[in-house]
Formats: C-alpha cells, structure tokens, sequence
C-alpha cells in the first residue's frame, strides 16, 4: 500500500524525524490561505500523487507570494501529471501540499528497503541527491553505501555513523544525522513498510537535517496490524479493479497488454505473463487467486478481467495443489455465465481433480479453448486475440 507524501512527512514527524512545516490543500483557496499561514516568503506547492517525477512533470512549483501560490495551485491542481511512474494516462492531481522554503546547503539520498538475499531491512545512503537512485546504481554505484540491520534492533550506532559520514555530511551535523537514521530505522519496522526513501534529504545552511520528501510503502500483508494506516488509503490513486480485487483478497495489478490472465500462485502468474510474451502475445494483469479461492473468488476474479476494455483475451492457467481444478472450473464456468463473454478463453488446468475441472468446462456448453500445457495455452490464446 503507498500513501501520498505528505502524509509520510506526517508519520516522520510522529518518529521525531525533522521536515519542513507544510499544509495539505484540496483547492487553490486553501494553497493561498496555506502560504499565508506558514509565515516562510519562500514555499513550495507540490502535486500530490502516487508517483515520482512531479518535478519534470510541472507538479512542484516555488512561490514568494500569495498571488504566486494561487497561480501555481490553478496550474497543478486539476491537472494531469505524466511521469515515469504513472504511464501514459498520468495521473490527475487532487491535493496539493504547500511547505514551507528550506534553506539547502547540500542534498543526499537515504533509504530502507528489504534485501530478500540477507533477508532483513538494508538502509542506503548516497551524496547524489536528487537524483533518481536507479540511476546512481547503474552510473555509480560506489556512490551509495549499505547497512544490514535487524528489525528488533534497528540501524547500529556504529553503522549509522558510517554512512552519514561516508555521503558527507558535515561533522558538526553527523550526530544530529545517525539520531535521524535511526528513527527511520524505527519508523521502518514498527509501521511495517517495504520501503522508506528520502530524495533528497538535506542539510540546511541553519543546521539542520530534515527530509525534503517522503515516500513510504507498507506491506499490505501487515495492514491488519495497523488500522491508522489503511486510514490512509487514497482510492483515487488506485485503479478501480485493483480496488475490487482487494474486496476479495486477489492479488491483481493493472498492465497494458491485452491477454487477460487468471492464474495460481506468484511464481506461476510471472512464468505465464513471460510465456505470454514469448509468442508475441502481451498480457494485461497480474492476477494471482492464491491457493486457497473459492468458486465465488474465481468468478469475482474473471470479471474484474473481463471489466477491463483492453482485454481481447483470456487465460487462466491453473496447477492444482491447495486449489483445486474442479473449484477453478465451476469458477469459470460461473462467471462467464454471468459476463456476457466476448473474447476467446484459452483455460488449462493440471493438477488435483484435473480431469473432473476438464469434463466440468466440457459439459458447460460454452466456448472455451482447451490447452494441454502453458505453451500450448500461450499459443492458443495469442492466435486467438490476433485472429479476432
């Protein structure tokens, strides 16, 4: 689950992290009562959306004065923000978060994020600001440090000190910055996030050492544990299927393809998208039943693919264990009695009662696509979508 970036400075501010006074605002009223009320000449009007690059989009803009801060809230507010992160459509501003100016002397990059090969939370530093941390990776990876720590322990002092000095923070700052990292840490682990980052993170020509930004994920696994934080949820920034998945705890993700796909388990659905692609096909979701869905979750699932206008095709590629091939049968068979369906549906099943799910589709009377294995499936269903 993401949350908008002011509301990770709210939480930072919670764990005793510094970052700049700001206000949220809905409307270019509220932007210039916002200005007026921070008492800073200098502030910064930013787009609130689920993505990074505002920035180069024109979602972020300096003001010195009231008339600035409403003429920037009317440009932004409204608008459509095309990033990197959002895809072509973009993603339309609703809120805006008006902070006060900071006084930069120098920008650095700070973040935590999982590392699944030592299997515990690993916080990066880097001097290179500002700068988008993939990047830095490939063009300079000597310029971002590393540090390991245990969830129930957080970053050591020692380690804490290590990279606030190795990005170069000044001396005289470097207590003030491992106080800082190791809150983050905190805020890491108690809240259960997969990530944390702050781009930039600065010190101030006052002294200071305060997150300009804020972007923080949450492992939804560990959303029931923190009722405060699904508060945050914005459904605006959501896509609506994505929504309706959650309803019926199915792990989907919107893509751009056009080949629709039902499948069983992570590893399976990733294998099949890439299959999918191998003959030329493109797939249009990620969506994982899991192991244990009911019939009623596998038609909830068929629609919310069949609901999206993109789809020209469908495969469902099941491996009965846990599920079971009669229980995804029935499931199809439902949904696709309820959907008036339009495109060709490739389904192969193995596994537990597969020859039960198989004479289920069999018997359904409906035109569905049987496939032996996942490469005939792929096969099949690209023929098919390019056929139709």
């Amino acid at each position: 689950m993401n949350i908008h970036e002011f509301q990770g400075k709210q939480l930072f501010a919670k764990y005793g992290l510094a970052v700049p006074k700001g206000v949220e605002c809905k409307s270019v009223d509220d932007a210039v009562r916002a200005y007026e009320s921070l008492d800073s000449e200098l502030c910064v009007v930013k787009a609130q959306i689920h993505a990074g690059g505002r920035g180069k989009a024109g979602g972020v803009k300096l003001v010195k004065s009231a008339d600035e801060a409403r003429a920037a809230a009317e440009e932004i507010l409204g608008k459509t923000l095309v990033t990197h992160q959002t895809g072509p459509d973009g993603q339309l501003v609703r809120r805006l978060w008006v902070e006060e100016g900071s006084a930069i002397d120098t920008e650095y990059y700070v973040g935590i994020a999982i590392d699944r090969e030592v299997q515990r939370p690993v916080m990066m530093a880097s001097s290179e600001g500002g700068m988008e941390i993939e990047e830095v990776a490939a063009k300079s990876p000597e310029k971002i440090l590393k540090a390991a720590f245990s969830p129930s322990t957080g970053i050591a002092e020692a380690d804490a000190k290590r990279l606030a000095e190795g990005i170069g923070i000044p001396a005289d700052l470097v207590p003030q910055a491992i106080e800082f990292l190791q809150k983050l840490s905190k805020l890491f682990c108690e809240l259960d996030c997969s990530l944390a980052e702050i781009n930039p993170l600065v010190t101030t020509k006052d002294g200071k050492v305060i997150a300009l930004d804020a972007k923080i994920n949450f492992d939804s696994n560990a959303l029931f544990r923190h009722e405060d934080i699904v508060a945050l949820r914005d459904f605006d920034e959501e896509d609506e299927k994505e929504i309706e998945a959650s309803k019926y705890d199915l792990s989907y993700i919107a893509l751009d393809g056009n080949i629709g796909c039902m499948v069983n388990g992570a590893g399976l659905a990733m294998a099949t998208m890439d299959v999918i692609q191998l003959y030329g096909g493109s797939p249009a979701n990620f969506l994982d039943v899991g192991g244990g869905a009911t019939t009623e979750k596998v038609a909830a699932a068929f629609r919310i693919i069949l609901s999206d206008e993109q789809v020209s095709g469908v495969l469902v590629n099941i491996f009965g264990g846990i599920m079971k091939c009669d229980t995804i049968a029935n499931g199809v068979v439902e949904a696709v009695k309820q959907i008036d369906l339009s495109v060709p549906l490739v389904v192969r099943l193995e596994g537990t009662n597969v020859d039960l799910g198989k004479q289920i589709l069999a018997d359904s009377g409906l035109p569905i696509i049987s496939a032996d294995d996942l490469d005939d499936a792929a096969k099949k269903v690209t023929a098919a979508v390019k056929g139709a």
